[in-house]
């Protein structure tokens, strides 16, 4: 029987992460204000929603507003609290349609009420769907996740619902944002930066990583799918020795290493 169905699913990422950066600069080049290119910016995000469900990927993570995102300038932080308040309201209804679970992910108690209000309503809308697991990652930092894992192990320590001795790598884990899902398989940067920037710091650790030049609103299928065929052509050691992970012979050719 031939595994090629299985070794052509192993080759889709089952979660992507994605920096969206660029939508300030794109506005700036065109001389309009940086709120323009946000608005720009969230067409692109229904591109990528579109590819991952024609892809079959499983989860998707979005990093939409930054821990230090706050301390931009006050203007330009209300701009995109109100477009992340329409955003909500607008596109929940298809999203739900096709089957998409809508999570956030942060400090929520930092966003005003309406916005959690909405937030709250999308995911109780959406909690059954299965298709595609959205989380959009809002006031968030990776730094934070880890921190208030930690000090959820802590305070079951001094409870004494759990013994020092018993925490380790699994239970911090189990205690940080997107312990349900996979980690990331692939991680997506447009806008020309080389760095993650402060987020999933833990659940980046093994996770193969892309940056384009490409500008968050010049998105398009076709640079999605690249990203694709690069991840497709790395061989994941995880760890491991190149010899320990090859798939057999007669299964497949060999594959790119990464440089783990």
């Amino acid at each position: 029987m031939s595994s090629e169905p299985a070794i052509a699913a192993a080759r889709v990422p089952r979660h992507l992460a994605v920096i969206m950066d660029g939508n300030g600069r794109w506005a700036e080049r065109r001389r309009r204000p940086r709120v323009i290119g946000h608005r720009a910016g969230a067409r692109a995000v229904n591109v990528c929603i579109d590819f991952c469900l024609e892809q079959g990927i499983e989860a998707l993570t979005l990093f939409a507003f930054s821990s230090e995102n706050w301390g931009r300038p006050e203007e330009e932080v209300g701009a995109l609290m109100k477009l992340f308040l329409g955003a909500l309201e607008r596109e929940v209804d298809e999203l739900d349609r096709r089957g998409v679970r809508v999570r956030f992910i942060g400090e929520r108690e930092r966003f005003a009420e309406a916005i959690r209000k909405q937030m709250a309503s999308a995911e109780d809308r959406t909690r059954a769907n299965t298709r595609l697991h959205l989380t959009v990652a809002a006031s968030y930092g990776g730094r934070w996740d880890i921190a208030q894992a930690a000090r959820s192990l802590a305070e079951d320590v001094a409870a004494g619902r759990l013994a020092a001795e018993d925490i380790d790598e699994y239970a911090l884990g189990a205690r940080t944002c997107l312990a349900e899902l996979p980690p990331p398989d692939l991680f997506i940067r447009t806008g020309g930066e080389t760095r993650i920037s402060n987020f999933l710091l833990w659940q980046l650790a093994y996770t193969e990583l892309w940056f384009t030049d490409l500008l968050w609103p010049e998105l398009d299928a076709a640079t999605l799918q690249r990203a694709m065929d690069d991840y497709a052509g790395r061989q994941r050691r995880f760890g491991l020795t190149g010899a320990q992970v090859a798939p057999a012979p007669d299964r497949l050719p060999a594959t790119k290493e990464t440089s783990e």
